[in-house]
């Protein structure tokens, strides 16, 4: 039998036992990107998705499957952007705890674009119309985010709550900083006049006050009908067009049936952050990409 100090002294050298990480799944990189700043050191989550695959239409992969059944919490856009995954969550994750981050008051949102030539006068949308769910486009979603993680993390997680706290403080400031970086160099070039691949856009189009004219695809991403592709032509000599964007998920050749061989520059653009490696540092670099991209096609030099 060990003496009580012996026994008081196995106590301190024996290690102690640490509690698993919360189990988290998200589904898109910009989400992920985001938990993981908050999660730091304490854990990763888990991404349902393959990046840079559409999320309008996916199916779980066995071991994606599996981490989404593990899930202790579900942090997601939302049922607008990535329908199949409120099914799965349905079947696979009943019991997990969600965050759908479309679907929280403090979220800045905007209703979907109904028309791809943006000029026209339209009437307001409808109150029931749909959202259009490209939301993590406007960095101060993001920032809000960030505080609606950490807490969602705390209640799963409270013993790491403080961590994730301030943990959110310094991202928060980080994204401050960089949407007044994004400012600065998207002021050059607000005027100009530009289509877009598909109708995603919407969010860091008006947070800094670009000026798009149109779109080839609408938020839905379904090829043009010929109607469309006449009124997009017209449009871009009317408004002397600089630049029509593509993107790596979608059918390129649009974009030169839209030029016809009228004089514009053309280049990739990407929301979902295809080629990004996911962690912390996701985020600031799909939008400083996007930045890039603008400032680039958009540029009179």
């Amino acid at each position: 039998m060990l003496r009580p100090a012996l026994f008081a002294l196995s106590l301190i050298a024996a290690p102690m036992a640490s509690a698993e990480p919360p189990r988290i799944a998200v589904d898109i990189a910009a989400v992920h990107g985001l938990v993981t700043q908050v999660m730091g050191d304490v854990g990763a989550p888990e991404l349902v998705m393959t990046p840079g695959a559409s999320p309008h239409d996916y199916t779980l992969r066995p071991s994606q499957a599996a981490s989404l059944e593990a899930a202790d919490l579900v942090i997601w856009m939302g049922p607008e952007l990535t329908p199949w995954l409120a099914r799965s969550m349905q079947t696979l994750a009943p019991d997990a705890a969600s965050l759908a981050l479309l679907e929280v008051p403090q979220t800045l949102t905007m209703a979907a674009r109904e028309v791809a030539i943006f000029d026209a006068p339209v009437p307001p949308p409808p109150a029931d119309s749909a959202r259009d769910p490209h939301a993590w486009l406007d960095p101060e979603n993001a920032a809000t985010w960030i505080g609606l993680i950490a807490d969602a993390l705390a209640e799963v997680d409270p013993d790491n709550a403080a961590v994730y706290r301030a943990n959110a403080i310094t991202a928060s400031a980080d994204i401050v900083a960089l949407q007044a970086e994004i400012t600065a160099r998207i002021d050059p070039i607000r005027d100009t006049a530009f289509i877009v691949f598909h109708d995603a856009y919407q969010y860091f189009e008006e947070r800094f006050e670009l000026s798009p004219v149109g779109a080839i695809a609408l938020a839905d991403a379904a090829d043009p009908g010929a109607g469309r592709i006449e009124d997009l032509r017209e449009i871009l000599i009317a408004r002397d067009v600089a630049c029509v964007f593509s993107e790596p998920q979608f059918n390129a050749g649009l974009v030169d049936v839209v030029m016809g061989g009228r004089p514009a520059r053309t280049t990739v653009i990407d929301p979902l952050g295809i080629d990004i490696p996911p962690g912390p540092e996701f985020y600031a670099t799909l939008m400083r990409n996007i930045t890039g991209a603008f400032t680039t096609c958009l540029s009179e030099e």
